[in-house]
């Protein structure tokens, strides 16, 4: 089967793969792969916004202090500076292509974008489309994704690989293609192209408890690590604060505009607690209140503590928060009347691969965009709606680098097609389905929202006994989903742990009882790992 030539694939279909994709696409052809349907993304579920400066009482230099202050000292400030300048710009893109925004009336009888606050934010600067923004934007990018002659989608594909020149034994270093497993065929694709771009999304799913959907397994970071690139700053992993506490409510995310509404956290016995942990109390950035609400769970041996914004008018509450209104009320929970029952649960991916200012990555050809890379711009946390905003600025920022050396960029020479005259289908999918789960578990017991040396030396033994019962199951069957992305979930896992070994200190979404303190007496330091 030949082998399909693109100027640029793109691997991963949220915000920042579509984005990138309609960036290109008058002036290339594009393949978007996509592991289930399109919009299956981190983007369609997220609730609260995109951060941007376009309050006249708001100021650029007001957001750069917000960020880097919850970055907890490890943000790179032209990296900060350069996304925070671009805020308004991509808002004005995203209008253009139609993403309905939610509006409030002027004072001159007018209207214009309603903007909500998010925890860390000293200013309301988060554009919203009521609390389903990510939805909306996912939508709007698809439609036009879809009608662009020069975008190819590859719906149900899952990457298995990255093809590079070293890997085949040549004297140059780029990336010239990519394994693709058609899902529904169960056929391996070869596809080549001038540039590679990993637009895959986090790693969360590596978590028990998880925020994002199934396929939030880390493929783009694990794939870059196999191909040689470096990763950064795995150890901070954001657990998001609120997520609703219900036997069937998977994954369902309280988006953090419900305390910047004037939501308020409160004990089991309806007393309120943040205060006693940060004088910004509901406010304070994600990784305090995470920490805050699993110190009361622990002390208390309670299942959940409770987000309350039932004194808010319940007209308000409707029109504000309508997804998260209609879906609490399928569990039995008026969100007018009731508090909400909330977890923590593991959220973005704050680390991810290491990228310049223009998302180029150390191997030649290949660009990481959106949660997958490490821009520099998130540091040790990552503060509230500034992740839509980084997916829309370097997916500009690597669409203008590529266009420059498109035409200059040879075509990648004829691939080796995939090779499965060596391997059988599965009779043991059980294998694959325990050690799932088993990463999953103790990631959540040993490297969660607080750690331990003997805890974490204790997983990373754990993983590399997985990894070699993964390698041997790999080398044997042919590929499946389940098995690439247990594959890729034991490299995140171990990338976590070794880097959260590293760090000799408490900073930012990495907290450890052997160290609780920041180490002031060193300027702070990105962990970096490179390939062995």
């Amino acid at each position: 089967m030949a082998s399909s030539v693109y100027d640029v694939l793109v691997i991963g279909s949220g915000a920042s793969g579509l984005s990138l994709a309609l960036r290109l696409a008058d002036q290339a052809r594009i393949a978007v792969i996509s592991k289930t349907a399109l919009t299956e993304c981190n983007t369609l579920y997220a609730q609260g916004g995109i951060s941007a400066v376009l309050d006249a009482k708001d100021s650029i230099e007001s957001h750069i202090q917000d960020t880097l202050a919850a970055g907890a000292g490890l943000c790179d400030s032209e990296i900060v500076r350069l996304v925070v300048s671009q805020g308004k710009e991509c808002i004005d893109w995203l209008l253009e292509r139609g993403v309905p925004f939610t509006e409030t009336a002027s004072e001159n009888g007018g209207s214009h974008l309603h903007l909500t606050r998010e925890g860390g934010h000293t200013h309301r600067r988060v554009v919203h489309a009521a609390d389903a923004t990510g939805r909306a934007v996912e939508t709007s990018l698809e439609q036009h994704a879809r009608a662009h002659p020069s975008i190819e989608i590859f719906e149900h594909h899952n990457a298995i690989d990255l093809i590079t020149a070293q890997k085949l034994g040549l004297r140059e270093q780029r990336v010239l293609g990519a394994y693709i497993l058609d899902v529904q065929a169960q056929q391996v694709k070869t596809f080549r192209a001038r540039y590679v771009v990993l637009a895959s999304g986090g790693a969360s799913k590596v978590y028990l408890y998880t925020s994002n959907p199934d396929i939030a397994t880390g493929d783009g970071i694990a794939m870059a690590w196999r191909a040689g690139a470096r990763i950064a700053n795995m150890e901070f992993i954001q657990f998001h604060p609120t997520c609703l506490y219900h036997p069937h409510a998977r994954s369902f995310l309280i988006s953090e505009a419900v305390r910047g509404e004037g939501g308020r956290l409160l004990l089991p016995d309806g007393s309120s607690f943040m205060q006693r942990f940060d004088s910004r109390g509901e406010l304070a950035p994600r990784d305090i209140v995470a920490r805050a609400i699993d110190h009361e769970m622990k002390r208390l041996g309670a299942d959940c503590v409770y987000l309350d914004i039932s004194h808010k008018p319940a007209e308000f509450i409707k029109s504000h928060f309508p997804t998260i209104y209609a879906r609490c009320l399928e569990f039995n929970i008026d969100i007018t009347r009731q508090p909400i029952p909330v977890v923590p649960a593991a959220h973005y991916t704050c680390g991810g691969i290491l990228t310049d200012r223009d998302a180029r990555t150390d191997i030649p050809g290949l660009y990481a965009i959106g949660e997958v890379a490490c821009t520099g711009l998130h540091g040790a946390n990552r503060m509230a709606s500034n992740s839509l905003l980084e997916c829309l600025v370097f997916a500009k920022q690597a669409a203008e680098d590529i266009l420059q050396g498109l035409q200059s960029r040879p075509a990648p020479p004829e691939l080796p097609e995939w090779d499965e005259s060596q391997v059988i289908d599965s009779d043991e999918e059980v294998v694959v389905s325990h050690n799932w789960d088993e990463i999953r578990r103790f990631m959540w017991d040993y490297v969660g929202i607080v750690r331990t040396d003997k805890r974490l030396q204790r997983a990373l033994r754990r993983v590399a006994l997985l990894q070699q019962e993964i390698a041997d199951y790999y080398g044997h069957f042919r590929v499946t989903s389940d098995l690439l992305e247990l594959r890729n979930l034991a490299i995140v896992a171990e990338l976590i742990i070794r880097s959260a070994l590293l760090r000799k200190e408490s900073r930012g979404l990495h907290f450890t009882l052997d160290y609780p303190v920041p180490d002031d007496s060193q300027p702070p330091h990105n962990t970096v790992l490179s390939p062995r």
